[in-house]
């Protein structure tokens, strides 16, 4: 479980292809602070990149590396990483640690599309176009992660939601890099998963 708090960015150093060249491993450089505080990453544990939950299969001194099945290569953003790529990292939640966003599951829902990224005082309306299907998850004021990081929806029109990013999370994540057409991993939030599926057995 994760918080949708961004804590570090990391950056692709290789990609492997691994079971037959259907799955994918990839090594993630990040400061040997993110690995050694509060206590020591270990093998298998979870860390939350851009979005998705990856389990570490090995550890270095800056660097960690995962193994991505080809289902989550179909289903996310993933596939489309390069030596270079920039990651959104988050170690997974400890019992009394700050509920600083929102419960997320790290489970990737679907990938949106940046439509478009406006200039709004001192912010900047951001707009993502969903995948067909999920409009019914997201709500004006609820909460949804994108690329891992756990923000507030403005507003939504059919499939066509906003958000506003301040200088501190364009500057601390990969968002403020965006540009219009790129994908990007949407989780939408937990609870409105379960409502709709309570409904969908009441019905």
């Amino acid at each position: 479980m994760f918080t949708g708090i961004i804590t570090a960015l990391g950056t692709v150093r290789e990609v492997q292809p691994i079971g037959g060249g259907h799955d994918m491993r990839v090594v993630i450089g990040v400061s040997p602070e993110f690995l050694a505080e509060p206590q020591p990453v270990v093998i298998g544990a979870s860390i939350a990149c851009s979005g998705v939950c990856f389990t570490a299969v090995r550890i270095g001194a800056d660097e960690f590396a995962i193994d991505a099945s080809a289902e989550t290569l179909s289903k996310t953003t993933i596939g489309a990483w390069v030596a270079g790529t920039r990651v959104n990292l988050e170690r997974s939640l400890r019992v009394g640690d700050e509920l600083g966003g929102h419960i997320v599951s790290g489970h990737v829902d679907g990938v949106a599309e940046v439509v478009s990224a406006e200039a709004e005082n001192a912010s900047v309306r951001w707009r993502f176009r969903l995948p067909p299907g999920l409009e019914r998850f997201v709500a004006s004021k609820g909460s949804i992660a994108i690329e891992g990081v756990s923000l507030t929806v403005n507003e939504i029109d059919d499939a066509v939601f906003g958000v506003n990013i301040i200088p501190h999370t364009a500057a601390m994540t990969t968002i403020g890099t965006l540009r219009p057409g790129a994908r990007v991993n949407i989780e939408i939030d937990m609870l409105a998963r379960y409502v709709a599926r309570l409904r969908e057995t009441e019905a």
